[in-house]
């Protein structure tokens, strides 16, 4: 298992809606990152949409990456055929052994059926490119209907991407995705978190620690996972400094380094923890 590094390690770097850095980060500047961290690999997601790249620039970011020995994994959101069919040829320009998606979208929330019948019109294309399709567990389906999604495709070439605290807004535990999706599993995204009482008791809040200070049983995650499994990427939910981006940005640097180093540790002694 490889350690890397996501795009949404550094959302606030790269830029919320309403609280954009003056210069935010670029796919070069995560390749950056992934250098300083001395990590091979990167996921560019959807908070750094790749569709707006040209041929060439894609090209230039392949090349780029190649100079450092920076692998890139390509991630999106929106599983509609248009754009499944675009990222695939983004996927396999940039060699990308993964493309991660998210299926919902601005106003796009397709049925399992809907989702099964596109994705099985790109099998084919999949198998020849040699890409496999993650699908990342997000918090309107449950992992049954990821299962259903899955077993109606029927393709070695399409799992999932599972993520460590998304489902939860499905009312979904970790041990329930553990179990039902981490053998399925071609992607991992290691994130963080823990879960407190809000100071009135009446409810909970999740949110973001730095990696190794949470709830994240990793090494228990670790040995869930499938074979074909082969890349842990780090992404990060970082609280805000109230009012000041720029102790914000850094905040999410200084976690990022620190979710790295324990990444890193965990996975060079294989500490891994079955069952």
């Amino acid at each position: 298992m490889n350690p890397g590094i996501s795009s949404y390690a550094y959302t606030w770097a790269i830029g919320v809606p309403g609280k954009e850095p003056e210069k935010p980060m670029t796919a070069f500047g995560l390749i950056d990152k992934a250098v300083s961290l001395q990590v091979e690999h990167v996921q560019i997601a959807d908070n750094m949409p790749l569709e707006g790249f040209s041929e060439k620039e894609l090209l230039e970011l392949l090349s780029y990456a190649q100079q450092h020995n920076i692998k890139i994994e390509v991630g999106a959101s929106k599983l509609t055929i248009d754009r499944l069919s675009r990222y695939l040829e983004i996927a396999a320009t940039l060699k990308s052994r993964i493309l991660r998606f998210i299926i919902d979208g601005d106003g796009y929330t397709p049925t399992i059926d809907e989702v099964t019948g596109i994705i099985r019109g790109f099998i084919p294309e999949l198998a020849e490119k040699r890409v496999y399709l993650a699908l990342e567990n997000h918090d309107r389906f449950l992992t049954t209907g990821f299962m259903e999604i899955i077993e109606k495709t029927g393709s070695e070439w399409v799992g999932i991407c599972l993520d460590t605290v998304n489902s939860m807004g499905a009312g979904e535990g970790l041990e329930t995705v553990m179990q039902r999706l981490g053998p399925l599993s071609v992607n991992f995204h290691v994130k963080e978190f823990i879960v407190k009482r809000i100071y009135h008791m009446m409810g909970f809040q999740i949110e973001g620690l730095p990696l190794g200070e949470g709830q994240l049983p990793v090494k228990k995650v670790l040995g869930c996972l499938g074979p074909k499994c082969q890349t842990a990427i780090l992404e990060q939910w970082v609280p805000p400094v109230e009012g000041d981006l720029g102790a914000t940005i850094s905040r999410e640097d200084e976690w990022a380094m620190m979710g790295i180093k324990y990444l890193k540790n965990i996975l060079a002694n294989n500490q891994v923890q079955k069952g």
